[in-house]
């Protein structure tokens, strides 16, 4: 039985913040793998670049990383994708493993509003880490009251802050400004390439 890792998210680039994440919740928790998944047709944010890019960008930034896997399984999925519909399918597909969502602790304060929370919390176990805004002491709080909630397991797991946000990648793009440090050389130049995130 395999424990895999599940990263997903717009990637809309993909960065250094998002493979840090994987590695450090990968390490803390001896995950067998992560699962890189970029969401389809994403319905909490407007404005996306389309999903054939996205998936290219992450399959680049992981290709050399053993322990990292992508999956198009949103990519593929007609409509909107939701991470209990994407947990469902993965269970389907492999019923002998078990899934570990790795996410930021600004998720965690907004998972009772995504579709089907319960679902999501008896599917996985939730990793999260304490980024941006949120203390230790807050996230602790809003853990516990979550896994009273929907009775679901969630685990901390640290790593060291990481200055770089997607928008900012996507502002410095468009602005033909250096992104050097702030993603792969190989996702750098495919934005490039395709000059991606101009107007």
């Amino acid at each position: 039985m395999a424990k895999i890792g599940i990263m997903g998210g717009t990637f809309n680039p993909v960065h250094f913040g998002h493979l840090k994440m994987a590695k450090s919740a990968l390490e803390q928790h001896s995950l067998d793998k992560v699962l890189f998944i970029p969401s389809g047709i994403s319905y909490m944010k407007q404005d996306v670049l389309d999903a054939k890019h996205r998936f290219y960008m992450v399959q680049l930034a992981i290709k050399d990383e053993p322990l990292f896997e992508i999956s198009d399984i949103e990519v593929n999925r007609a409509g909107n994708s939701y991470t209990c519909d994407t947990l469902s399918s993965l269970h389907t597909l492999y019923p002998d493993d078990s899934f570990y969502l790795i996410m930021g602790a600004d998720s965690i304060f907004q998972i009772e509003c995504w579709k089907n929370p319960e679902q999501i919390f008896s599917l996985a176990t939730i990793l999260v880490t304490v980024r941006d805004d949120y203390g230790l002491y807050d996230v602790q709080s809003k853990i516990e009251a979550l896994e009273d909630k929907f009775n679901g397991r969630i685990h901390v797991f640290t790593m060291d802050p990481v200055d770089i946000s997607s928008t900012v990648i996507r502002n410095k793009a468009k602005r033909n400004e250096p992104i050097d440090g702030m993603v792969p050389d190989v996702v750098k130049h495919y934005i490039h390439d395709y000059h991606l995130y101009k107007e």
